[in-house]
């Protein structure tokens, strides 16, 4: 019943009652609604109208409030995406629905909750994300409550491609059960192909949870209130993308540079999409035809058989080219290819996981293929195969600056297999299929992990080597237009200083007209010895240190697998010799960083 109906019927309270209660309840969150319905069921069970409030409150908070919560923990987006996805399925089911980022959760209310359901990427080698950090700490810690009354569900996303496939999913799976709470749904781990799975786990979950919300209610006799609306949210998405134009795509590598980096100009004029810098733009591409066409000859198709997808009956050779993943391999590709084609080398492969994921990573499907012709049909073909994925790729640009458009800063994937050049999907499509005009369709995906800070004073060290220099073309353009005070320092790396050198002449008009205050660039091979950006900050300690005393927020964006690992290593170092810490206290305080978004990282 909603509370604007209730002067229209006969009830018990006044006008001005009403109005209160009017007033009252627009001001609390779901959470607090729920709450409140218990509240007063407790205080008109008590004995007497003078009976203590106290009392009647005590008698319900025990209780923990019925409804469900979300807890996103994302790196990317993505789990956040399917988080929000939830909510707006649970709103829409007449479910009291709350929905938290990781970071802005408290452990210790889990005990207050009857229904959880944690969306989780995960991160690195198997780490939480950053927005997860904490949650994640608290669980395993002496201070993580019992949580007997706690029924949750877990969707893990993840990349099978990887060796700790889900593993945040799994970690928190395993938190909540050693502290007693129940799963009421089967914990799901999903590879990059996830949507229609997440659809049908998340229905099956919400069935679940409005029966038993439904039974607690009924048993309780609680007259919920209404929750709040859904947040309002763009209308283009992952799901319903906008189809911008290219406006530019310009080789920024120099003519005998061994990488071909290219700066990408997208026009966005009447999307009303807005992004802030740290965000990425998610790129749906379509695959080369031509490699398309060869995977067919190479498995004896003609490309004109039918199959279905998404319900509607294509040509194979369409589902190749806009439907499938068809250029990176993966270690499921192998080892179903092994069995399908009988190859004594896949089959070696396939019982080898870290050597089955270091082919797969290193490998596109059509060379998987030509390890062992082998007839398929073309559900043969379209069984091996996942379904394809946007690239997402940080922003370059700041809304500030460039108004309607969106920059991109892309290296081109372009590597010799034998006498053939293989290529990227996504660089490839941006680069060198999609003309200058051409239809591109875009999503802006939100990061809130990688975030400028709020402060406009507060000091600011961007390492970005080779294409991670992107979001930080957008920090210093946001913080110019915003006349921001805080000072600038950029550490960037790459191969040459003549051929590779990323918008060499903005951070030198950056440099000389104060924006950036120190740069400081490691070319690795214009020496004998090679040098990168973790050798530039460890010359420069004493300086960093003292950035870090004074407020300093740092970035780091580019390589996972090393330069990230190498750049984290230094910052120990760091803070250990200057700090005058042991190892385990500079570990420490650099987590403490992390939690305290002094410190963030956006890799790949």
């Amino acid at each position: 019943m909603l509370l604007k109906e209730l002067s229209a019927l006969a009830s018990p309270l006044n006008d001005q009652q009403i109005g209160q209660l009017q007033q009252a309840a627009s001001e609390l969150s779901p959470q607090q609604l729920a709450w409140v319905s218990g509240y007063f069921w407790g205080i008109s069970q008590t004995s007497g109208a003078t009976q203590p409030i106290n009392q009647a409150a005590a008698a319900v908070s025990n209780q923990p409030a019925g409804k469900l919560s979300i807890i996103f923990a994302s790196q990317t987006g993505n789990a956040k995406g399917v988080a929000e996805a939830l909510k707006e399925e649970a709103a829409a089911a007449g479910i009291a629905v709350e929905l938290f980022d990781a970071s802005d959760y408290k452990g210790k209310n889990l005990a207050k909750e009857t229904h959880v359901i944690i969306v989780a990427s995960t991160n690195g080698e198997g780490e939480a994300p950053d927005n997860a950090i904490e949650l994640h700490e608290f669980l395993q810690s002496k201070k993580a409550p019992k949580l007997d009354n706690l029924h949750y569900g877990v969707i893990g996303l993840g990349d099978s491609s990887y060796e700790f496939f889900c593993q945040t999913g799994k970690d928190f799976d395993a938190f909540l059960s050693k502290q007693g709470a129940t799963p009421f749904i089967e914990r799901v781990d999903l590879d990059v192909d996830y949507e229609a799975p997440a659809a049908e786990w998340r229905k099956q979950a919400l069935d679940k949870v409005k029966e038993a919300l439904a039974s607690e209610a009924q048993s309780a006799q609680v007259v919920q209130l209404p929750v709040g609306q859904a947040a309002h949210t763009s209308q283009y998405s992952k799901q319903n993308p906008y189809t911008a134009t290219l406006l530019t795509s310009q080789k920024i590598t120099g003519r005998d540079s061994g990488k071909d980096v290219r700066h990408i100009e997208i026009d966005l004029d009447g999307s009303g999409l807005t992004y802030q810098p740290g965000d990425a733009l998610g790129v749906w591409f379509e695959n080369n035809p031509e490699l398309a066409s060869a995977i067919l000859k190479q498995v004896g198709l003609t490309g004109d058989e039918v199959v279905e997808v998404d319900g509607d009956s294509i040509s194979l050779q369409k589902a190749l080219v806009e439907k499938y993943e068809i250029t990176s391999a993966n270690p499921q590709l192998v080892t179903q290819y092994a069995e399908l084609s009988g190859s004594k080398k896949l089959e070696k492969l396939a019982t080898d996981k870290d050597k089955l994921r270091q082919y797969s990573g290193n490998t596109q499907v059509i060379d998987v293929l030509s390890e062992k012709k082998a007839k398929l049909t073309a559900e043969q073909l379209v069984g091996l195969l996942r379904r394809l994925t946007p690239r997402l790729y940080s922003i370059a640009s700041s809304q500030s600056e460039v108004d309607e458009e969106v920059h991109l800063t892309v290296g081109v994937v372009e590597y010799q297999q034998g006498d053939e050049t293989r290529f990227g999907g996504a660089s490839s499509f941006l680069s060198h299929r999609l003309e200058e005009g051409g239809d591109v369709k875009v999503f802006v995906e939100h990061n809130n992990n990688f975030k400028l800070p709020q402060d406009d004073n507060a000091p600011v060290i961007m390492i970005g080597p080779g294409t991670g220099i992107a979001p930080f073309r957008s920090f210093v353009q946001e913080r110019d237009n915003r006349d921001a005070e805080g000072k600038n320092w950029l550490f960037f790396g790459d191969r040459t200083f003549t051929q590779d050198f990323l918008y060499q002449v903005e951070w030198q008009k950056y440099l000389k007209s104060g924006i950036v205050n120190q740069l400081d660039v490691a070319f690795s091979r214009d020496q004998q010895e090679k040098v990168y950006v973790q050798h530039r900050i460890l010359e420069h300690a004493a300086q960093v240190w003292q950035w870090l005393q004074d407020g300093a927020y740092i970035y780091v964006c580019g390589d996972a697998t090393r330069m990230a690992k190498d750049v984290h290593e230094a910052l120990i170092c760091v803070v250990e010799q200057h700090g005058q810490k042991t190892r385990e206290e500079a570990e420490q305080f650099v987590n403490e960083l992390r939690k305290a978004k002094r410190y963030q990282r956006d890799v790949y």
